[in-house]
C-alpha cells in the first residue's frame, strides 16, 4: 500500500510538471501568432495590433492589413469608402488628414498614422476588435506629396498597402470640385450643405447649379491635375499598391472583387447608398459649354468633351 502511494505522488507531480509546460508552451506561440493558413509571402503585409483603448481579446490573433486610399477630392473616394465600409471586416476611417493639426509636421502625421493602424483611433467607420483591414483615405493636397518620402518609408516598413484612386476624366472632376465649392456657401439643400447625398431629389437640387469654367487656363489647369497624379503614382510606386479609375469601377463592379483581393478579404458584394450628382453628358453641367469645346478642341483633353461617364 505505501509503496503504491508513493508511485501515485510521484506521477501526480509528473503530470502538473508536463501541464504547466504545455501552457507555458502556448502561451509563447499565441504571441506569434502567425497560423499555418497563412500565405508567407504576404506576412510582411499583416499586423497584429495592441491597441491602448482596448482589448482585442479572441480577435488578437487575428491579422490586420492596413491600408491607405490615395486619391484628389471629387474623385469618388467617399462613395468608394462606403462600398468598402459595407465589408463586415473592413474600418476605413475617412479623411482624417483634413483637420490641419494633423499634418502640421512629420512628426504629427506618423504619431496620427500609429493610432490609426493601432485601432487607436475611434470612429464611426471602426470595427475595432476582429477588423481584417483598416485605413482611411488621403488627399494628395494634405501633406501627403510634402513628406512622400517619409510616408513611403513609414508605409513600407508596417507594411501598408496603398490603394490610389483617381478619375480619367478630369473635367467632370473640375465640374464637381467647383460645384462643391459653391455649394460650401449656397446650401442648396435647405440651408445645409452635403457633399454627398443619399437620394434622387437631392442630387438633382445639387446638379442644377452650372459652374462657369475658366476657359483661358483650363489647359493648364488640367495639365497640373495630371501633373499631381503622375508625381503621386511615382512617388509611392515603391509600395504594394493597386491603381484604379473611378469610371471603370462604375462600369465593372468586378473591379471591387480585385480590391478585396488585394486587401486579402473574403469576397463580399459591396453596396452604398450614396447617389451620383452629376449624370448624363456633360454639356448638361457646364454653363460656358461653348468656350469650353473651344478650349479643348485639338488637345490632348479634347476627349473629356465626349465621355458619358456619370460622376
Amino acid at each position: 500500500m505505501v509503496c503504491g502511494v508513493y508511485i501515485f505522488s510521484f506521477c501526480l507531480k509528473q503530470t502538473n510538471v508536463h501541464t504547466s509546460s504545455k501552457f507555458l508552451n502556448l502561451k509563447v506561440n499565441w504571441r506569434h501568432c502567425h497560423g499555418h493558413s497563412i500565405d508567407r509571402s504576404q506576412t510582411p503585409y499583416l499586423h497584429y495590433p495592441k491597441p491602448t483603448t482596448f482589448s482585442r481579446a479572441e480577435c488578437a490573433c487575428n491579422p490586420v492589413r492596413p491600408f491607405a486610399i490615395l486619391s484628389m477630392q471629387r474623385s469618388g473616394s467617399g462613395w468608394f469608402e462606403t462600398l468598402l465600409n459595407n465589408h463586415t471586416n473592413v474600418s476605413s476611417n475617412g479623411e482624417i488628414f483634413s483637420v490641419k493639426e494633423r499634418r502640421n509636421n512629420v512628426s504629427s502625421i506618423l504619431s496620427t498614422l500609429d493610432r490609426v493602424y493601432n485601432l487607436d483611433w475611434v470612429s464611426s467607420a471602426s470595427k475595432n476588435q476582429c477588423s481584417s483591414a483598416v485605413g482611411f483615405k488621403w488627399m494628395l493636397n494634405q501633406g501627403l506629396m510634402e513628406y512622400h518620402k517619409e510616408i513611403v518609408e513609414y508605409f513600407n516598413d508596417r507594411g501598408v498597402s496603398v490603394i490610389f484612386l483617381f478619375r480619367r476624366n478630369l473635367l467632370r472632376r473640375m465640374v464637381s470640385v467647383l460645384a462643391n465649392s459653391y455649394d460650401r456657401y449656397a446650401k442648396l439643400l435647405n440651408g445645409m450643405h452635403k457633399s454627398h447625398v443619399h437620394s434622387h431629389e437631392e442630387a438633382d437640387k445639387l446638379s442644377s447649379y452650372k459652374p462657369i469654367i475658366n476657359s483661358t487656363s483650363l489647359v493648364m489647369d488640367l495639365k497640373q491635375m495630371e501633373k499631381m497624379v503622375l508625381e503621386a503614382l511615382e512617388h509611392f510606386s515603391s509600395t504594394r499598391h493597386i491603381i484604379l479609375y473611378y469610371e471603370d469601377l462604375i462600369k465593372n463592379r468586378t473591379k471591387l472583387v480585385d480590391v478585396q483581393e488585394f486587401l486579402g478579404l473574403p469576397l463580399m458584394e459591396l453596396k452604398s447608398r450614396q447617389i451620383k450628382i452629376h449624370k448624363g453628358l456633360l454639356l448638361d453641367h457646364i454653363k460656358n459649354w461653348d468656350d469650353v469645346t473651344k478650349a479643348l478642341r485639338g488637345t490632348a483633353y479634347e476627349s473629356f468633351l465626349h465621355t458619358d461617364y456619370a460622376s
